[in-house]
């Protein structure tokens, strides 16, 4: 029986391992993964991070790189397997969690090989979990190459000929953007009305105006919160009106479907194309958690991270106060927030009541 159990070796788990430490709390980490960095490892080669260096740092150690660095995705996984050695966190891998229920005053969690028990039970398992794509892909052709972005790695997973990439988030336009500087015709599946942002302004990273306006600290709850939250992601660090403006790019709207060799678009049909990158992103997964309420996107319903079922949170979901709680470096603040939760708890216990007062999203 631990005290706590961090489902997720991410930088959220970390993060809040880093604070149960502090707490002098046992706990342990169940990651689904095989080692530390697993997931980011897994993305594509050429991925950087958006934020610069000092905008990436865990509570207790700062990122290595110089300022204004953008790091790559080894040494973000680099960056927190020195975070677990530094600090000793404990983690069991290989443990992927299909069931979480709360009985009596403890939870247990079960994996396909063994069980846990826990007083309490910290979900940070991140906002994707179940790839998307659309139910017309199961009618195309085998000849063609299809790959999710999750698997996605570089160009050379990709036979000879035309290649679609469907989505306009960032994966979609980064990968569009890849594929584009290889000799061949590519095609866009997504809405071209996308907002790009630079990476600097003026000489200063986008993320230091962000800050500098008070953009990164902005509550979900607020007016402006709940209007952003609610928008569109700008694309960062890509020039989108010249990547759809290139001779091999070819827009052809949304996906509509396939018939074999034939995909469907708005825009026509076509027969030629030998590859498809599915960047249709991820759909959240909580329906193994026993007595959680979902909302209407179905993520757990929470306020900061505090669920409706005492002594289970959750951290790493978008927006879960603001814009970076999602984040490398933005996780921070909502693990600050709950150790001090759970310090304060412990000294007052009708604390509770007074933080589960406030509108739960």
């Amino acid at each position: 029986m631990k005290d706590f159990i961090i489902i997720g070796a991410g930088q959220a788990g970390l993060s809040m391992a880093y604070h149960l430490t502090q707490l002098k709390k046992e706990y342990i980490i169940l990651d689904a993964n095989s080692e530390t960095g697993a997931p980011w490892l897994k993305r594509w080669d050429s991925l950087k991070l958006f934020t610069p260096t000092e905008f990436n740092h865990l509570p207790g150690m700062d990122f290595p790189n110089e300022k204004g660095y953008y790091p790559d995705k080894y040494e973000v996984a680099a960056y927190l397997k020195s975070y677990v050695e530094k600090f000793n966190i404990p983690i069991t891998f290989n443990q992927k969690i299909t069931g979480l229920k709360k009985v009596d005053d403890f939870f247990i969690l079960k994996s396909e090989s063994e069980t846990f028990k826990a007083k309490n039970v910290v979900v940070a398992t991140g906002p994707f979990h179940k790839p998307f794509t659309p139910p017309c892909h199961t009618k195309i052709s085998k000849d063609l190459i299809q790959i999710h972005s999750e698997h996605y790695k570089n160009p050379e997973q990709l036979q000879e000929g035309d290649t679609l990439v469907v989505g306009a988030g960032d994966s979609g336009v980064q990968i569009l953007d890849e594929i584009s500087k290889t000799n061949r015709n590519v095609y866009f599946s997504g809405d071209t009305n996308i907002t790009s942002i630079p990476q600097e302004i003026l000489g200063k990273t986008l993320w230091w105006w962000f800050k500098k306006i008070g953009f990164l600290s902005v509550s979900k709850f607020s007016y402006i919160g709940k209007k952003l939250s609610k928008g569109g992601q700008p694309i960062i660090g890509t020039d989108v009106k010249s990547l759809l403006k290139k001779q091999n790019v070819i827009c052809v709207g949304r996906t509509l479907d396939a018939n074999d060799t034939e995909l469907h678009f708005e825009e026509g049909n076509y027969k030629n194309i030998k590859n498809i990158v599915w960047a249709t992103g991820f759909k959240p997964n909580f329906e193994w958690i026993e007595g959680v309420t979902l909302n209407d996107y179905k993520y757990p319903k929470n306020y900061r991270g505090i669920s409706n079922l005492k002594g289970l949170y959750f951290l790493g979901l978008p927006w879960l106060f603001t814009r970076g709680s999602a984040t490398l470096g933005g996780v921070k603040k909502d693990t600050k927030f709950l150790s001090n939760y759970i310090e304060k708890l412990e000294e007052e216990p009708a604390y509770t009541k007074i933080i589960l007062k406030k509108q739960f999203a």
